[in-house]
Parts: structure tokens; C-alpha cells; sequence
């Protein structure tokens, strides 16, 4: 009977491609998606998919010079609908998803291949411009504003003398108004980082001691609250983010999971304290986070350090025998997700009962 209260992950359709995958992303207020990848010969592709008729149809495929890497909407209101990649060469772009054969800006963004991007306050208003960040394996984080010209607007990188690690993952958070924005980055080496682009400065750092794979804020548009760092070696951490501790920085908590690299964290638009992970195994765990009675605590000397909650198993499910590439819920349907793969095949799952956990 238990088995049939907990939440349980369907893989609804399935359907296998000729491309390699690295992600995947939905069309606002449509129930269609994009996906992003590299041909065998190295070139890239996008393809528009709709689900008709208990099937994945292909509406648009276009052809790119170079094997794409990640996207994404969220720089971009829902009418525009413009959507940005970040491909091998280094190459930032944005294309408008009515005419996606021609991209409305590009940028020379990086030397090496942009492993991540995110954007920022497209779709909200009074939370500020539009932003894109990207992070690359020349070390480099960078920021943009697509209304100006080919510039990052800030750069976060290690000076001549330092080395440059391969950065795997940023992430916006902390856009609760116009003014604030917190950037997050995740390196090869362990390290994670936390720009302030207010005040232009490093608020924060850590080492987890395994590359970070994969870091998110469980809601972007408020002040921040938690964030999942994702690592090589089967490991994940949560840490609280509304109490720095003035010498031990955020408190956090460390979870075991896959028996494999975990490659993704995604939390639940619907509810941010239920969020996937997904595992080099081609597994995907559920899990939700439950607060303490009290959020903060003072130390012996008097200063003020977070509390952790726990974390809580609600499901998993193998979906492959190989790694997977990308996931991303939809903002509009509860439980419905798009996920890639790379064995070549893209799934659309369903996932139940969300709503009472």
C-alpha cells in the first residue's frame, strides 16, 4: 500500500534520435520543447518537438555549424519566446523560436566550449533585466545583457598567474527584486563560487572536494533560500542560504545517491522543496526537503549559524543504461518533464501524485 501512496515516475514516451543529446528544454506556455545536440560529424542540431497523438513529432529541425551544448528560455518573456545556446567554439547565441534558423545575437563568448547557461528575469516584472551567464572550460564566467552590444557585462575569471579550472555549472538566484543578483559557479576541481553582482564582489566559497557537476537554487526569483550542488562520486549537498555564518559560511547537508556521478539537480516549479536528481547510471531519484522547526541557531560564541533540515526519499526509477544529459519540468503541467540521454533517446515522463507529497 505504501507503494501506491509515494510518487511514481512513468516514462511516457520514448523515442530515439540520431544525434547525441545534451539538452532539452520546454516552450513556454506550449507543450512543445527543443532539443539541443552534436551530429557525429560535429555539427549541431535543434529540433522542436510536439507530443501528438500519444507520439513525439518533429515541427522543426535546423542544422548548426557547430555541436550545441545547453539553452535556455529563461532570459526571455513568454511572448518572445527566444531561446539561448552555448555551443563548442565558445559561441553564445539567441534565436527567436518562430524563426530559429537565424540567430538574433551572437556573442564570441568563450575560447573553449560553454558547458552551461542560464538566464534571469525574462519573464518577471520589477526583478530587473534580462540576463544570460555562461560558464566554460577556459575557466570563465560570464555575464550578459542581450539589449547591448557583444560585452559581457561582468566576468568572473582567475587572473594570468592563477590556474584556470574547468567550470561545469552556473546559476542565477537571489532576483527577488531590481536590484539584487546572485551568481553560482561550479568548477572541476570542487569548488563552488558566489558572485554578487551587486556589489561586484565574491561573497562566498567552498571546496566539496569532487567536481561540481551541477549547482541549483531551489527558486531563482526570491531571496535565496537553499541550493543543490550536485558532485562526482554519487555525492549531493543542500545548503541553507538565508543564515551565513560569518566564519563557517552556510550550513549544509550531504546526501548519497545513484551509486554513480550525479549529473543533474531540478527542482519543481510547482514546489521548491521537491527536486530530481539524475545519475550517471541513467537513474532518477525524487527527493523533498523538510525544514527544521527553527532555521537558525546561535554557536558558542553567540553568532548565528543555519539549522538543516532532512531529506526525504520519495522515488526512483531507472530510466537507461547510460548517463542523463538533461531534465527539465514543465512550468506549466505538474510532473510532466522532459528528459535526454545518452543513448541517443529523448523521453517524456509523467510523474504522479506530486501534489500530496
Amino acid at each position: 500500500m505504501e507503494y501506491l501512496v509515494k510518487p511514481q515516475i512513468i516514462c511516457h514516451i520514448e523515442k530515439s534520435v540520431s544525434y547525441s543529446l545534451f539538452d532539452a528544454k520546454w516552450i513556454p506556455s506550449s507543450a512543445k520543447f527543443v532539443t539541443f545536440g552534436s551530429k557525429p560529424r560535429g555539427t549541431g542540431i535543434i529540433q522542436i518537438y510536439e507530443i501528438a497523438d500519444g507520439e513525439l513529432k518533429v515541427i522543426k529541425d535546423i542544422q548548426h555549424p557547430n555541436s550545441i551544448k545547453c539553452g535556455t528560455f529563461r532570459a526571455s518573456n513568454n511572448s518572445d519566446r527566444h531561446f539561448a545556446t552555448g555551443d563548442f567554439k565558445g559561441k553564445l547565441q539567441i534565436y527567436d523560436i518562430e524563426n530559429p534558423a537565424i540567430p538574433i545575437y551572437t556573442a564570441n563568448a568563450h575560447k573553449e566550449i560553454i558547458n552551461s547557461i542560464d538566464g534571469v528575469a525574462g519573464n518577471k516584472i520589477g526583478m530587473g533585466p534580462p540576463e544570460l551567464v555562461t560558464g566554460s572550460r577556459d575557466g570563465a564566467v560570464k555575464v550578459w545583457d542581450p539589449r547591448q552590444n557583444d560585452l559581457p557585462v561582468a566576468t568572473m575569471e582567475p587572473n594570468i598567474c592563477e590556474a584556470r579550472r574547468d567550470c561545469w555549472t552556473v546559476a542565477f538566484g537571489n532576483s527577488y527584486n531590481s536590484e539584487e543578483r546572485i551568481v553560482v559557479s561550479g568548477y572541476d576541481n570542487g569548488d563552488i563560487k558566489m558572485l554578487d553582482l551587486k556589489t561586484m564582489s565574491l561573497r562566498w566559497e567552498c571546496n566539496i572536494k569532487n567536481g561540481v557537476c551541477c549547482l541549483e537554487f531551489d527558486r531563482d526569483d526570491i531571496l535565496m533560500n537553499k541550493l543543490v550542488a550536485t558532485t562526482l562520486e554519487s555525492k549531493f549537498y543542500v545548503f541553507d542560504l538565508r543564515t551565513q555564518h560569518r566564519k563557517k559560511g552556510f550550513s549544509y547537508l550531504c546526501e548519497k545517491a545513484h551509486k554513480s556521478t550525479v549529473w543533474l539537480v531540478r527542482h519543481l516549479p510547482q514546489n521548491r522543496d521537491i527536486f530530481a536528481t539524475c545519475g550517471g547510471g541513467g537513474s532518477i531519484c525524487l527527493w523533498k526537503y523538510k525544514y527544521p522547526s527553527k532555521r537558525r541557531h546561535l554557536d558558542s560564541e553567540g553568532a548565528e549559524e543555519g539549522s538543516m533540515g532532512t531529506i526525504h526519499s520519495l522515488q526512483n526509477a531507472n530510466l537507461s543504461s547510460q548517463p542523463i544529459s538533461s531534465l527539465n519540468w514543465s512550468p506549466e503541467k505538474l510532473g510532466l518533464a522532459v528528459c535526454t540521454s545518452f543513448d541517443q533517446c529523448l523521453r517524456v515522463l509523467i510523474t504522479t501524485k506530486l501534489n500530496m507529497c
